[in-house]
């Protein structure tokens, strides 16, 4: 996920574009930010990437915005040659949006599921990054 966040919008539904923070390769310490319309307001997002084990995991946490907690991609390899993604998510809305928890909680989760489905089929159009899972 980290050396392909810049094509974000092109498979994410609320994502309008991705600014990366620092020069240089992913890794441990990289920071995005995120230009984000959620429950039609625009909002800007940094995370910071604390774990970087490619090609097997990326994962961080929200350094400033709307939201607080942590995210994780972890990418396992399967005997089929297929790569399985599991996007893990631990937050809690912030900031002006903490007072519509109840409305936007639901509707970020449904986001997620469906930005999953169309980052799946992203990759497999052959779009995507290409897989480097080692067994």
């Amino acid at each position: 996920m980290g050396e392909d966040v810049e094509n974000a919008q092109k498979w994410t539904t609320n994502a309008g574009r991705v600014e990366p923070l620092d020069g240089g390769a992913p890794g441990k310490g990289t920071r995005y930010r995120y230009h984000l319309d959620i429950g039609g307001q625009k909002v800007r997002l940094e995370v910071e990437q604390d774990v970087w084990s490619k090609p097997k995991r990326c994962a961080g946490r929200f350094i400033k915005g709307p939201l607080n907690g942590t995210w994780s991609y972890t990418y396992t390899a399967r005997k089929d040659g297929s790569t399985r993604l599991v996007y893990e998510m631990d937050y809690q809305l912030g900031g002006l949006l903490r007072f519509a928890t109840g409305v936007l909680g639901p509707q970020y989760a449904a986001g997620i599921r469906k930005n999953m489905q169309s980052l799946k089929k992203y990759v497999e159009s052959g779009k995507g990054p290409k897989p480097s899972v080692k067994r």
